[in-house]
């Protein structure tokens, strides 16, 4: 018998229009200052949601994902933003195998969002 492992890949993108954006108007100093406070936000509300959703208390982690929306949108991450809607829309459901495949593809697009992010600090914007 033959064992054939997945392993989810998930496509992330950072929208480098909406990064340039914050540049334009914060100067490079306080686009990074930001980025960088939006980065360990994120960081940390994606291993709360973890935590919140072994222990079980729907209302605080429907609250920190939507909290992922809006500083996901705030620095380009569209994709990590969806999915922390989708997961949204699960907990509202009641639905808890729509919210665990949910939560778990929320964390692989967060985890591959953060560092897309940091592979393009480098580059000019």
């Amino acid at each position: 018998m033959q064992v054939l492992q997945i392993k989810p890949m998930e496509s992330v993108s950072v929208d480098q229009e909406r990064l340039g954006a914050l540049y334009s108007q914060l100067g490079q100093s306080g686009a990074e200052d930001v980025v960088c406070r939006a980065l360990e936000e994120l960081a940390l509300r994606l291993s709360h949601c973890d935590a919140l959703f072994r222990e079980g208390p729907w209302t605080e982690l429907r609250k920190n994902t939507r909290s992922l929306i809006a500083i996901a949108d705030q620095i380009g991450m569209h994709a990590l933003s969806h999915v922390a809607s989708d997961v949204t829309h699960c907990i509202d459901q009641r639905n808890h195998v729509a919210i665990a495949a949910t939560l778990s593809r929320l964390i692989r697009v967060g985890e591959r969002s953060l560092t897309a992010v940091w592979d393009i600090q480098d580059i000019t914007i």
